[in-house]
C-alpha cells in the first residue's frame, strides 16, 4: 500500500458546489469557527486521498489485464485448446459450437433386390401378389423390424441428434452399413413355405451379397471389419456368416452363433421390437390380479425344452395364467390384456436364448422373470436388469413351487420399485421414439469403432495362424454368475 500525503487545494465541479453549500448554511445557523474550518478541511483530506488511491488503481489494472491477456495470447498459441469436444455447460459459454464428433457411417446402395425386393417377395410368399413400385411396398411388421427401422433412419434427410452421420462418399466414412433383409429374407425362403416367384431363394440371396460386396474396394481393404450387417433372425446370413463374421454383426443373441463368429467386442445385441401395445397406465398393482402370465408355443427345441415342465408345474396354479398359443392377431390381443393385469410375465428360453416376449413385458411393466442361463441382453451399459427384472437359473425354476413361492413373497412395494425402473427404460425398446431403440443402436455402434480401429491395425502385423480356440481379440460371455436374483 502507498502511502500519500493529501494536497491541499481548491477541490473542483460538484465537491466544490457541495463544500461551499455545506459553508454558507452552516454560517447561516451560527457562527463560523475554527473547529468547524479544520472539519471541513479533514473531509477535504479524506476525499482527496481516496481520489489519490483511485488514480493508482486504474493504471494497476490496466497492467494486470495486459498480463493476462498476454499470457492467454502465448498459451493459446503454444498449447491449443483440447477440451473442445466438452460440453457447452463445462466450457462457460452459451454461443461455442461443438465440431461434431459423430462416427461417419455410408451406407451401401445395394440393388434392390436386396432391400425392397425382398420386401415384395415376402409379400408375394404370404399375398400372391407383388407391387409395380417396389419402393412403395410396406414392411411387414414382426420382431425383425430393426433392419426396416435402420434403414429408413439413415433414409430420412431431417434425421438429427444421432450417434452416426451418415457420409455420401465412402472415403470419407468410419463404417459401411448393409442394408440388406436378411431376416425377412429368410421368412420368404421356400423351405417356410407359400408361393415366391420364381428364382428366388435366399440362399442364394445371400450367395449373391456376399459376390456383390467382394466387388467393393472398401470391403477389400479391411476384410470386413468396419461393414455392419444386421441379422436379427438366429438363422439370418447363416449360410455365409463365416464370410461376414469379422464384421459388426447386430443380433438379437448369440444362440447359435460359434465363439469364432460374434463376441461383445465387436457385436451389438438388439432388442425385438415389441409385438403388443405399450401399457398406458401409472404404475400400480391394483389392477395386477394375476401373479404371473405366459402366452406362447409349449413345444420347443433344444434350450426351449424348459418351457413344457414348466407348464407342467405351473398350469395349475390359481394366480397364474400359462396359455399356449402361436403368434396371431387374436394371441397378440390376448397376450396384451395378460400382461396388463399380471404382476410378473414368464420369459422362459425359446429355441434360442431371447424372444420378443421380454420386451413386450417391460413396456406392458410386467416383471420379466427370466429364466434363460445364456441369454445376452441388450444395452446393458445403460441398463441394470436387476433393477427391473427377475432372473432364476433353470434348475432352480424346475423344482416344484420354488418360482410361485419366490414371486409370492415380493411385497408390493418392490413391484413398485421394479415398475418404476421399467418405465425409466422402455424407451429404449420403442423403435417409433426418437430418442429410442434406433437411436441407441447407433450409440453401440459407435463405440465398437475405437475396437475396430484396434483390430484392423492388428490384423496388419499378426502373424497368420491356425488356432484351435478364439484368440484374445474375442470376449466371450462370462459361463459363471447368480442362480437367483431379486
Amino acid at each position: 500500500m502507498i502511502n500519500q500525503r493529501p494536497i491541499k487545494f481548491r477541490l473542483p465541479g460538484s465537491i466544490s458546489s457541495i463544500s461551499n453549500s455545506s459553508s454558507s448554511s452552516s454560517s447561516s445557523s451560527f457562527p463560523r469557527s475554527s473547529s468547524a474550518s479544520s472539519l471541513n478541511a479533514h473531509k477535504s483530506d479524506q476525499i482527496i486521498t481516496k481520489m489519490g488511491r483511485r488514480s493508482i488503481l486504474k493504471p494497476t489494472l490496466v497492467t494486470i489485464l495486459l498480463i493476462f491477456a498476454l499470457y492467454a495470447f502465448f498459451n493459446c498459441s503454444i498449447y491449443p485448446n483440447t477440451d473442445n469436444n466438452l460440453p457447452i455447460q463445462f466450457l462457460g459459454k452459451t454461443n461455442l459450437e461443438i465440431p461434431d464428433k459423430s462416427v461417419r457411417i455410408y451406407m451401401y446402395d445395394l440393388p434392390k433386390k436386396f432391400t425392397y425386393g425382398v420386401i415384395e417377395s415376402y409379400a408375394i410368399a404370404r399375398h400372391g401378389s407383388g407391387n409395380e413400385d417396389v419402393t412403395k411396398v410396406k414392411y411387414p411388421g414382426n420382431q425383425h423390424m430393426a433392419e426396416w427401422y435402420l434403414f429408413f433412419d439413415l433414409n430420412n434427410s431431417k434425421r438429427s441428434g444421432s450417434y452416426v452421420r451418415r457420409v455420401l462418399d465412402p472415403d470419407e466414412a468410419d463404417l459401411f452399413y448393409v442394408p440388406f433383409f436378411s431376416s425377412l429374407s429368410l421368412m420368404a425362403n421356400p423351405a417356410r413355405g407359400g408361393v415366391v416367384p420364381k428364382g428366388y431363394s435366399d440362399e442364394e440371396t445371400q450367395e449373391d451379397l456376399i459376390a456383390w460386396l467382394e466387388e467393393q474396394v472398401y470391403w477389400k481393404r479391411n476384410n470386413g471389419r468396419d461393414h455392419v450387417f444386421i441379422c436379427q433372425d438366429p438363422n439370418a446370413l447363416y449360410k455365409v456368416l463365416d464370410r461376414v463374421k469379422n464384421g459388426v454383426l447386430l443380433v438379437s443373441d448369440f444362440g447359435r452363433l460359434g465363439r469364432d463368429q460374434a463376441s461383445l467386442v465387436k457385436d451389438v445385441i438388439l432388442p425385438y421390437s415389441h409385438r403388443i401395445n405399450s401399457y398406458k397406465g401409472e404404475i400400480g398393482v391394483e389392477n395386477r390380479k394375476s401373479l404371473m402370465f405366459f402366452m406362447g408355443n409349449r413345444y420347443r427345441k433344444e434350450g426351449g425344452k424348459i418351457r413344457d415342465l414348466l407348464f407342467q408345474i405351473l398350469e395349475s396354479e390359481e394366480d397364474v395364467i400359462m396359455k399356449h398359443g402361436a403368434q396371431s392377431r387374436e394371441s397378440r390381443r390376448m397376450a396384451s390384456q395378460g400382461m396388463h393385469s399380471s404382476k410378473f410375465c414368464l420369459h422362459p428360453a425359446g429355441d434360442t436364448p431371447s424372444a420378443c416376449r421380454l420386451f413386450d413385458a417391460v413396456v406392458s411393466l410386467c416383471v420379466p422373470v427370466i429364466i434363460s442361463d445364456y441369454i445376452e441382453l441388450p444395452f446393458e451399459d445403460v441398463i441394470d436388469y436387476r433393477k427391473i427384472a427377475v432372473f432364476v437359473d433353470t434348475e432352480s425354476a424346475v423344482q416344484p413351487g420354488y418360482l410361485v413361492k419366490l414371486l409370492r413373497g415380493v411385497t408390493d412395494d418392490r413391484i413398485l420399485e421394479f415398475q418404476t425402473e421399467m418405465k425409466k427404460v422402455r424407451h429404449y425398446f420403442e423403435y417409433d421414439d426418437p430418442d429410442g431403440t434406433v437411436n441407441e443402436i447407433w450409440h453401440q455402434v459407435s463405440l465398437k469403432l475405437p475396437l475396430i480401429k484396434l483390430m484392423i491395425n492388428r490384423d496388419k502385423r499378426i502373424v497368420k495362424r491356425q488356432l484351435a480356440e478364439p484368440d484374445c481379440s474375442c470376449v466371450c460371455s462370462n459361463q459363471t454368475g447368480i442362480h437367483t436374483s431379486l
